[in-house]
């Protein structure tokens, strides 16, 4: 059962994510860190690295690359969740708690990847 969760966080979630990236550019822009540039360009970037790794994960001989790629984007994210929450002040439209939840729920993310794309019996 949790492997089916897993696989369908890594494959559909993860593509709809990405996808939301171009749907809603500004979303994403709001909440990235101030000291990056080109930030709408970023976002374009991370939707990508998001949903085709995503689409990869959904076929046995890419899945392995696809969950490898997925970690590397959610790791590559860490900062700006960690930015987030260091300057709660930036973003009213969240609760300070839930900013600092985002951290460990990070870790339980790249989890399901992992065990939905790289786990030995996956």
């Amino acid at each position: 059962m949790l492997l089916k969760i897993a696989r369908f966080f890594a494959g559909p979630v993860m593509f709809v994510a990405g996808v939301n990236h171009f749907v809603s550019p500004g979303v994403y822009e709001s909440i990235m860190p101030a000291y990056l540039p080109a930030q709408r360009e970023l976002v374009y970037a991370s939707g990508v690295a998001e949903s085709v790794p995503a689409l990869m994960t959904l076929h046995p001989r890419t899945r392995r690359a696809g969950g490898w790629l997925l970690i590397a984007t959610l790791v590559g994210v860490f900062p700006a969740n960690v930015d987030m929450a260091l300057h709660p002040e930036r973003f009213a439209q969240f609760p300070p708690v839930a900013l600092w939840a985002r951290l460990p729920l990070q870790l339980g993310l790249i989890y399901l990847v992992w065990l939905a794309t790289l786990k030995r019996d996956a």
